[in-house]
């Protein structure tokens, strides 16, 4: 396979702005918004440019790049440190519940309550894979890769991380949860909101939502079911968090009421698992065990699929791998088993 993951550069512009049309909304992380993408790779820079191993607020942008036509076909975030510049909220999904001595009756209500209890976190996110692609497991090289990206730098990175899933959009592009709940306070669609969002922030969010805990018994039957539900697009990403060992621990996202999904860092499977070897061989007769292999840190930082043995002071690469990454014997790679 001749895919690899790569840091985002300048030239990947037109790139991101073509996979960003074909969302269908409610992608927060990658808009439509030729300036908005800039400012993203802008600040993505400056991250890959810096060399300081301390956490602050910084943002990656990583590609999915085919080696051999360089065609980037995928894309991928990683934000350091959530709600640094704006608040980070979500709604936590609780319940309250009430005794009544004179009905005999006990009463449980479910509420939504705004939080800003994830600030700090670190967040993978804005993963989008072209409809072209969607097939020989590119997805699940752009998720992993990310947790192998934290590995080889975690003094930059939280001790929680999160995963924010798209929730549910109708056939129109609006959201039910929107319009059963923020909708009412905004006067603006979903549309509209998403699009303000992804460009200028969660602060208006803090200006208008209402702070008092809502019932969601006053919402709308279509509003109910959308709640903690992730898009159909995005139950494949759901199962494969999931086999990260991250966790819905009842977040859900203020726009449309997706799931958000949590995880300890370093528990993180990709990253708990993986090793870092030096390579004794390059191997061309191919067998073993088939492998993400990193290497490289910040802007060379690279990712690809590739089949690695066990063997004396080392490991024995795949030579497909190896051209793909552009690595050598004697140098260093990390590595962890494909799920």
């Amino acid at each position: 396979m001749t895919f690899r993951i790569r840091a985002a550069r300048d030239e990947d512009l037109a790139h991101l702005y073509e996979m960003a049309k074909l969302t269908g909304g409610g992608f927060t992380n990658l808009p439509p918004d030729r300036v908005a993408l800039k400012a993203k790779l802008d600040r993505s820079h400056a991250a890959f440019a810096s060399d300081v191993d301390s956490i602050a607020d910084e943002l990656f942008v990583l590609v999915l790049e085919n080696a051999q036509t360089g065609e980037v076909r995928g894309t991928c975030q990683i934000f350091t440190h959530v709600g640094q510049l704006h608040p980070f909220y979500s709604y936590r999904l609780g319940t309250l519940t009430q005794h009544s001595r004179a009905l005999s009756r006990t009463f449980r209500a479910e509420m939504l309550s705004l939080t800003t209890d994830l600030e700090g976190s670190s967040e993978v996110g804005g993963l989008f894979l072209h409809p072209g692609e969607r097939a020989g497991g590119l997805g699940l090289l752009l998720a992993r890769a990310r947790y192998l990206f934290i590995r080889a730098h975690r003094a930059r990175f939280a001790d929680r991380v999160l995963a924010e899933l798209r929730g549910i959009i109708d056939e129109a592009g609006g959201s039910p949860f929107w319009d059963g709940l923020a909708g009412r306070f905004f006067g603006m669609n979903f549309q509209d909101a998403d699009r303000f969002n992804a460009v200028n922030g969660h602060q208006f969010i803090a200006d208008l939502m209402p702070k008092h805990p809502i019932y969601t018994a006053m919402l709308s039957e279509a509003a109910r079911a959308a709640i903690g539900l992730p898009h159909p697009s995005g139950r494949a990403a759901m199962r494969m968090l999931e086999n990260e060992g991250f966790r819905f621990e009842n977040y859900i996202d203020i726009f449309d009421g997706g799931p958000t999904m949590t995880a300890r860092t370093d528990q993180v499977k990709a990253i708990r698992d993986a090793r870092t070897d030096r390579i004794v061989a390059i191997d061309d007769e191919g067998g073993g065990m088939e492998a993400l292999v990193a290497t490289g840190r910040l802007a060379a930082f690279r990712c690809a699929y590739g089949h690695v043995r066990a063997a004396d002071g080392g490991i024995m690469l795949s030579r497909a791998c190896a051209e793909t990454l552009g690595v050598a014997e004697d140098e260093a790679v990390s590595h962890v088993a494909r799920l």
